[in-house]
């Protein structure tokens, strides 16, 4: 009976624990912590006895180690045993021999054994939550797939192999619809611990998600030859990608949107037709800024001395697609070139103007510096930005004469159009 009852608590838990991966090594000790504990709740103490685990026979055994003493020296029962009751055991011992006597997991009845396989099954729930945990820390950033088994009204619960993943509201995409059953694919955002709950947070609107979805589709992206500089995001309506080639040979924005577009479609269709704009990265602002406002054409940006801020030219009928519907293409080009846009629309002219007759306005020097730049009409300074302006004259005009002289000719030109 002895034997059993051992043979079921060890085995049923070994059982768990292998389902679980915890390694045998790990269960042997927890198991080990839970008899002591018993041990030292029945007898104040746990160091004169001995926990034996036989894994393989898959028993245990417990020895109460204590010293034989004179019958009148007897002063503690835990540590110490008469000669006289020793004897009654083993005719054979002497005074102050070690006398081992095995105990019994019902010795220490009912509701200590029925603590213990409790306290057991909380052990390896928090081993197991310690292994999720680390596992799934260390796959943060990375996508998994899984199967929606509860729609919720703040959030959905998706199963990954046996693990409860969490997409909350704001992780899903608006135009997402979900079904029990169905198949996600989304990215481990983040992982947590509340008050020792385990929550596995996970994302269809991070931009990290469509980084590892370009990785996923574009080989040159996976294998680093094409590098991805910065992602934005407004889901489920358009993106921006920045991305830069580190081999001459290979077109970033090609190889990324591919023949037909084949590549980035099946990156659109995974994001409900999400409208992904794929950007040659430069270090030159102003060039960045030109492109991150596609698929709208900019004719100039003026770009303020800290880089933190740009008036950004268009002609009219380009005005609503570089802002965008709701302003969404004129947002994600600012958190893209992390540069505050302004689009103004461009005077629509059909006379130039030469640029000799702002003299007054301008002065002889400054009008001479143009000519030499090959700035002879209005509408080639116009075609300039006023960082460009300052940087082809090498500083003869400076910032503020530049935006003097870009105010000036527009106002000339509206007032034309007013006319």
């Amino acid at each position: 009976m002895t034997t059993d009852v051992s043979k079921l608590i060890i085995q049923s838990f070994a059982e768990i624990a292998k389902d679980k991966g915890i390694d045998r090594d790990m269960l042997l000790s927890i198991l080990e912590d839970v008899f002591r504990s018993m041990i030292r709740k029945k007898y104040g103490s746990d160091e004169s006895f001995s926990v034996i685990l036989n894994p393989d026979r898959g028993d245990i055994q417990m020895l109460h180690i204590r010293e034989v003493v004179p019958d009148d020296e007897l002063t503690n029962p835990v540590t110490e045993i008469a000669i006289s009751e020793a004897k009654k055991q083993d005719p054979d011992l002497e005074l102050f021999d070690e006398f081992a006597q095995e105990i019994f997991i019902q010795d220490f009845g009912r509701r200590s054994v029925m603590m213990a396989r409790q306290t057991l099954a909380q052990r390896i729930r928090e081993i197991e939550k310690d292994n999720v945990f680390e596992e799934y820390s260390e796959r943060v950033g990375e996508i998994v797939l899984g199967d929606i088994y509860q729609i919720r009204s703040k959030d959905v619960l998706i199963n990954h192999n046996g693990t409860e993943l969490v997409m909350p509201q704001k992780q899903q995409i608006y135009k997402d619809r979900y079904r029990k059953g169905d198949t996600i694919r989304c990215v481990i955002e983040e992982v947590r611990r509340d008050n020792g709950n385990l929550s596995i947070i996970v994302s269809r609107t991070s931009p990290v998600f469509l980084e590892r979805l370009f990785e996923n589709e574009i080989p040159e992206v996976y294998d680093g030859i094409i590098e991805i500089i910065k992602t934005v995001r407004e889901p489920g309506d358009r993106s921006k990608v920045a991305v830069i080639s580190n081999d001459e040979r290979v077109d970033a924005v090609g190889a990324c949107v591919g023949m037909k577009g084949i590549r980035i479609h099946s990156i659109v269709r995974e994001l409900c037709n999400e409208n992904i704009d794929v950007i040659n990265y430069t270090k030159d602002k102003i060039e960045f800024i030109k492109r991150a406002l596609q698929p709208a054409r900019v004719l100039s940006v003026d770009l303020d001395p800290s880089g933190k801020h740009a008036r950004v030219y268009v002609p009219a009928e380009q005005v609503s697609k570089a802002i965008g519907k709701g302003g969404v293409n004129i947002r994600l080009a600012s958190m893209l070139t992390e540069c505050e846009i302004d689009v103004y629309r461009e005077p629509d002219f059909e006379d130039d103007i030469e640029i000799s007759e702002f003299g007054d306005e301008f002065g002889s020097e400054t009008i001479d510096i143009l000519y030499e730049i090959g700035c002879d009409t209005a509408r080639a300074v116009l075609n300039l930005s006023a960082g460009e302006l300052v940087r082809r004259t090498e500083g003869r005009i400076d910032a503020e004469k530049a935006d003097l002289i870009f105010k000036t000719i527009r106002e000339e030109f509206e007032e034309d159009e007013l006319n």
